[in-house]
């Protein structure tokens, strides 16, 4: 569930890339300097999810009960598919209220198009930091039982 506001959040801070719509050409051409957006997308998403994932680690770890390298498997494992959620429905259903198109562009307006991720690779951010966040704690902790008993 952690993907949901994760994406709504990369939407409403992922810049927008502005293009030009030029005659003979199928698609819109970036301004200059416009399509560094692109890389702008990418980190923001990747930032924003490495935070998540260390707040996930650290509410993981508070499960007293749970501890041990299952429950951070599980958590591992279900950052990646937040991750997959967020990047669905933040250049999705997120942007696509934002930037929607009302009508269509004449020659020579400038439009805004939707950020966007290119690459897959930004989904490692929040399962490296919920592996972070747990194996600092766990490491931190000392104890052979991690802390697991109540009493």
């Amino acid at each position: 569930m952690v993907g949901i506001p994760l994406g709504w959040l990369w939407s409403r801070l992922a810049p927008p890339q502005r293009m030009r719509v030029l005659p003979d050409l199928p698609q819109p051409v970036p301004l200059e300097l416009e399509s560094w957006h692109r890389f702008d997308d990418l980190v923001i998403f990747l930032l924003l999810g490495f935070g998540f994932g260390v707040v996930t680690g650290v509410v993981l770890w508070l499960l007293r009960e749970r501890r041990g390298p299952m429950i951070m498997g599980a958590g591992v494992a279900g950052s990646v598919l937040s991750g997959l959620l967020a990047i669905l429905l933040g250049t999705g259903m997120f942007s696509g209220w934002l930037y929607a198109v009302d009508a269509p562009p004449q020659i020579g307006d400038v439009v805004s198009v939707a950020p966007q991720i290119e690459s897959w690779w930004v989904l490692i951010g929040q399962p490296l930091g919920v592996a972070l966040a747990y194996g600092v704690l766990a490491a931190w902790n000392g104890r052979d039982d991690l802390g697991r008993r109540l009493g």
